[in-house]
């Protein structure tokens, strides 16, 4: 599905997709808590980006190098810092504060939960909402040896506010557009970063050194994947097309590689 769907067939399936068995009792908690009362629903637009995989899995996993390259290059205003290890917090500039933190994780499957609220001129008080989000991802390598990573986003925010939910139903069709657009535009910058790698390493190097807001581990992993990235370009651009087999290298440790489709 190419468009964006809030429709109960796509609820559900995406309820079904859910790993409860591999999620801690703490996780499951969650999980439901944002299930069992559910203001909005809204599955993204499927998108597809030409991406380097180690890269795009890099990014991921961390949402702070993001936004910082983002800060770096005067794109956003949005805060976002790590408080201990996939847990970080998010300061919008419109009132909203809120910590994220990954429930679940894999090549193909990112569980992500939130939590905050909302300051603004509409409401007297704080508004408190949570929102759950799953990202879906699949892997072709083609023949010509690029990678091509699919991406669909479902998400489900409870807001515990009468008002707020009312509203948020009413505004739904223009911040769902809000919402895909931005995901979109997040989808597509990756492939943009993983694009600029292959060819200007030393600049990625340069934006890499200019990352303050990030740990200085995870600050040198990105300058170690662009330059990864650069590398695997030059030689694959050295090396002739065959019909051999087409073998994924993942340097993430956490899991497995996935079954790459040919």
């Amino acid at each position: 599905m190419l468009k964006a769907s809030t429709s109960k067939e796509s609820r559900q399936s995406a309820i079904r997709s859910i790993p409860f068995e591999k999620l801690d009792d703490e996780g499951r908690a969650k999980v439901q808590s944002v299930l069992s009362k559910v203001s909005v629903y809204r599955r993204m637009p499927v998108r597809v980006v030409d991406c380097d995989p180690d890269l795009y899995l890099f990014l991921v996993r961390h949402p702070d190098v993001m936004v910082n390259i983002w800060e770096v290059l005067d794109l956003s205003n949005l805060k976002l810092k790590e408080l201990e290890q996939e847990r970080y917090q998010v300061q919008e500039t419109g009132g909203t504060l809120a910590t994220v933190e990954f429930l679940y994780k894999s090549h193909d499957l990112h569980i992500v939960y939130a939590e905050g609220t909302y300051e603004g001129p509409l409401f007297a008080k704080p508004v408190k909402g949570s929102c759950l989000m799953l990202l879906r991802t699949g892997y072709v390598r083609e023949p010509d040896g690029r990678y091509y990573i699919t991406n669909r986003l479902d998400s489900f925010l409870s807001v515990k506010h009468m008002g707020a939910e009312l509203l948020a139903k009413v505004f739904n069709p223009l911040t769902g557009k809000v919402a895909d657009m931005n995901f979109i535009q997040t989808v597509a910058f990756a492939g943009s970063l993983s694009r600029t790698a292959e060819v200007n390493n030393q600049g990625m190097q340069r934006l890499a050194g200019r990352l303050e807001r990030v740990q200085p581990q995870v600050r040198n992993r990105f300058a170690q994947l662009s330059d990864l990235v650069s590398r695997r370009a030059t030689e694959l651009s050295l090396k002739q097309p065959n019909g051999g087999p087409r073998v994924v290298s993942f340097t993430t440790e956490e899991d497995s590689p996935p079954t790459v489709k040919r």
